[in-house]
Order: structure tokens, then C-alpha cells, then sequence
């Protein structure tokens, strides 16, 4: 087996982040609910985006988002999500490859325009997602770069990006060449309400294709419809080989196998939760495809989620490699 040129391989929806401040009475006027993420039409979005106040635009998406936080940290990234060719999509496309990730996928022409999501961020930083999903619903088996997939470590893949059907189709068809290229594959399950719409195909590509799951704990539990944390965690040791398991301020639970591995959570003051999940993953990962021990991966997650929740935005403005002591 050759070794592989990319460390991490992301695959999700491509989508340019727009993020502002606004208070619980903000998301029940506008009919929110708190802490979600709702997929909405382009009316909807136009609406909210004009009563939304200042904000900060980006390019973004989940599995985005965790690329470019791996890159910061000396991790060989690439990435692959569909934009449009418009003005949203060539900003996309500038940003990520600045972040120092590789986005080959060939954008849309004459569809949909490029994804945005619209982030409210509430006063005690919980954010609240609204998503126009766009182009990214044009993303199929036929976006899936085989080579890219096979020349990557770990593939690393969405859980948002289940919502759209011929994305289902995609993630199968990486899985399959992920696999019989002898790499691993990881998926992160994103929102629990994803989960709940889409519950039997996730317990299916959880248990069938998945090698490494990321979710937090309400995900968890939404997955496999129970109340309790532990019985959750169990079953997610039965169903892949590393399951990395977050709980917010009580920090990370790492299983594999018969290891049970409990990370504290770095302290930090909470200004925006925007993209914690997703600099978690990509600590973890740009430390396992370096070969550290799962607690020092859990330690590498944690300190690129506590940098990116201290300040406004998903994206990290600290030197990571220096908060991690890496080389």
C-alpha cells in the first residue's frame, strides 16, 4: 500500500458562513430553535440575512471548517464540496486554498447558487444555524475524486451533508474506495436533528463504513435513541473502532476497543461555539494521522476547540501548532 499524500481528506457541504450577534427574543421572532440548525429555502434565507444585524462572512461549512483548523496544524489537507460559479463560490474557493487545503471539485454552472448559512450567535454563545444549502445539494457520487480518497489517511465526512439524497450515494461510493485503498474513514454526525431525520441511514453508515465517529452528546443519543450517555457510548464502541465523544465544558470521552479515555476540557472564556465540534475533529485527526496516542489526539481536539470558542468566528486566530506544543 502506497503511503498516503494527504493526511485528511474533508467532504461536506461548501458553504459561506455568515455570522452575527442576536439575542433569544432575535430566534422567536424569526421562529428559531435555540442551538439547531434549520435547512431553509432561498426567501427565507434573503429575509433573515436582511434582519440579521453586522456580521462576518467566511467560507465555511462543518467539514470545512475542521480542513482548514487541521491545515493550521501542519496537517496535508484537501477538500471536497461543490459551489457555484458565482461571486459566493470563487470566494469559497480563495479562502479554503488560502487556509492551505486543496478543493478540486469542479464548481456548478447554470444551478443553484452557492450555499450560505446564516449564524446567529445568542450572549452566551450558543449558535443558532439557518441553511441554504444551494449548490451543495448538487453533490453526488460523481464529485467524489477517487484518487483524492484513495491518496488520503483518513477521510473525514459531514453529517450535515446527509440531507441531500445523491450525497447518501456519495459518501457510499468513498467509503468504498477509502477502504479497498486500505485508509480509514470518519464521519461526524453534525446536529441531532440530522440524526433524527436520517436515523437508519446513519446507525447503517455508522455501523457498515465507519472507522472513526465524532458526535457530541446529544447527537449520540439521538443516534441511538436513549437517555443515557453510557449506554450510547457502549454502543458506539460496538459499532466502530474509535468513537471521540464530546460533553462541552466536562470535556471529551475517547473508546476503542476495551480504552476508555476521559479528556478535561480546556478552560477558556465562551464568546462563540460556532465550529467547536469541528476544530475538535480536526485536532484529533491531525494528531492520529501523526501517529499520537488517542489521549493526546482527545488533548490536541480540545485546545483547537477551546481557541476557536474564545473568539467571534469558526475559524482560528491563534497560532495552533504553538498551542499544541507541535513541531
Amino acid at each position: 500500500m502506497a503511503a498516503p499524500t494527504l493526511d485528511i481528506l474533508g467532504i461536506g457541504n461548501a458553504i459561506v458562513d455568515v455570522l452575527a450577534r442576536a439575542d433569544d427574543s432575535f430566534l422567536a421572532q424569526h421562529g428559531m430553535n435555540r442551538g439547531a440548525m434549520a435547512l431553509i429555502d432561498a426567501e427565507r434565507a434573503e429575509a433573515i440575512y436582511a434582519a440579521m444585524g453586522p456580521g462576518l462572512e467566511s467560507s465555511g461549512g462543518s467539514a470545512g471548517n475542521t480542513c482548514a483548523v487541521a491545515a493550521g496544524l501542519g496537517a496535508r489537507v484537501g477538500f471536497l464540496g461543490k459551489v457555484a460559479d458565482d461571486l459566493l463560490g470563487r470566494t469559497f474557493a480563495h479562502d479554503i486554498r488560502a487556509a492551505g487545503v486543496a478543493f478540486p471539485t469542479a464548481p456548478l454552472s447554470g444551478g443553484a447558487p452557492t450555499a450560505r448559512c446564516l449564524i446567529l450567535v445568542s450572549p452566551d454563545g450558543q449558535r443558532t444555524m439557518n441553511t441554504f444549502l444551494g449548490a451543495c445539494v448538487s453533490f453526488g457520487e460523481d464529485d467524489v475524486d477517487e484518487a483524492a480518497v484513495s491518496a488520503a489517511a483518513v477521510t473525514y465526512m459531514e453529517g450535515y451533508l446527509f440531507d441531500p439524497p445523491a450525497a447518501q450515494a456519495a459518501f457510499h461510493r468513498a467509503a468504498r474506495v477509502a477502504h479497498a485503498a486500505g485508509r480509514q474513514v470518519s464521519m461526524t454526525l453534525s446536529d441531532p436533528f440530522c440524526v433524527g431525520r436520517h436515523r437508519a441511514a446513519f446507525r447503517d453508515f455508522v455501523a457498515g463504513h465507519t472507522d472513526i465517529l465524532f458526535a457530541n452528546e446529544a447527537e449520540i443519543l439521538s443516534l441511538y435513541e436513549t437517555d443515557s450517555f453510557e449506554q450510547a457510548m457502549e454502543r458506539a464502541r460496538a459499532d466502530v473502532g474509535i468513537a471521540a465523544l464530546t460533553r462541552s465544558e466536562h470535556g471529551s470521552v475517547i473508546v476503542s476497543g476495551d480504552q476508555t479515555i476521559t479528556v478535561a476540557a480546556k478552560p477558556t472564556q465562551v464568546v462563540d461555539t460556532t465550529g467547536a465540534g469541528d476544530a475538535y475533529a480536526a485536532g484529533f485527526l491531525a494528531a492520529l494521522t501523526r501517529g499520537l496516542p488517542l489521549a493526546e489526539c482527545g488533548r490536541w481536539g480540545s485546545v483547537a476547540a477551546a481557541e476557536v470558542i474564545s473568539h467571534f468566528g469558526a475559524r482560528p486566530q491563534a497560532e495552533l501548532k504553538a498551542l499544541v506544543g507541535a513541531a
